[in-house]
């Protein structure tokens, strides 16, 4: 193999290994630029003024166990979206928090649902469920394409795991482009079930 080869070879290697790293994270700020109005918070968390939030995209489709779910509706719920992928380690990190959060907030007018993104198969989506606890649904979206409906800088698709925090009319109040653990989750759920 020659030098040049070689040189090549390596920077495609760097290249990979950087996209790699890039698509599974502690944390990020950027939501992929345009104007969402969210407020950004020193916790991880940013929030969108009451007035000028953003709806939420149609998101639907079959879940990780083969049925059908449309978030709209649970319109006239607070719904925390959890994107995540099995792939992911920090994912593995939080699920403990979301399984724990979700139960203790059932009934309450709160409803949980996932994004699993870019495993390549159902099946360790569902390990991974089964296996942290967690009894909501999650949709399957293997190639991003819910995500992608987000209006754009409200999710970055490299960013895994993500959390979104839907008002009871359906729009976009909160988010948190990091794993969450169990206080700064209920830290971002709790003002937006309390609004009237």
């Amino acid at each position: 193999m020659s030098t040049r080869s070689r040189a090549l070879l390596l920077s495609a290697m760097a290249a990979v290994a950087a996209l790699s790293l890039s698509a599974c994270g502690n944390g990020g700020t950027s939501g992929g630029g345009g104007n969402t109005n969210f407020v950004t918070g020193n916790n991880g968390i940013d929030t969108a003024p009451r007035g000028k939030r953003a709806a939420a995209p149609d998101l639907s489709g079959k879940t990780i166990d083969g049925k059908t779910l449309d978030v709209a509706d649970y319109k006239g719920k607070v719904v925390v979206i959890n994107v995540w992928g099995s792939w992911c380690g920090p994912c593995r990190e939080e699920a403990q928090y979301f399984a724990k959060v979700s139960k203790a907030y059932e009934g309450k007018d709160v409803q949980f649902v996932g994004i699993n993104t870019r495993d390549t198969s159902t099946t360790p989506a569902v390990a991974f469920e089964k296996e942290h606890g967690i009894g909501y649904p999650s949709l399957y979206d293997p190639t991003g394409k819910l995500m992608l409906r987000f209006r754009k800088g409200t999710l970055n698709p490299q960013l895994i795991p993500s959390t979104l925090i839907l008002d009871k009319d359906g729009k976009v109040a909160a988010r948190a482009l990091e794993a969450l653990d169990g206080t700064a989750l209920v830290k971002m759920l709790k003002p937006v079930l309390a609004e009237k």
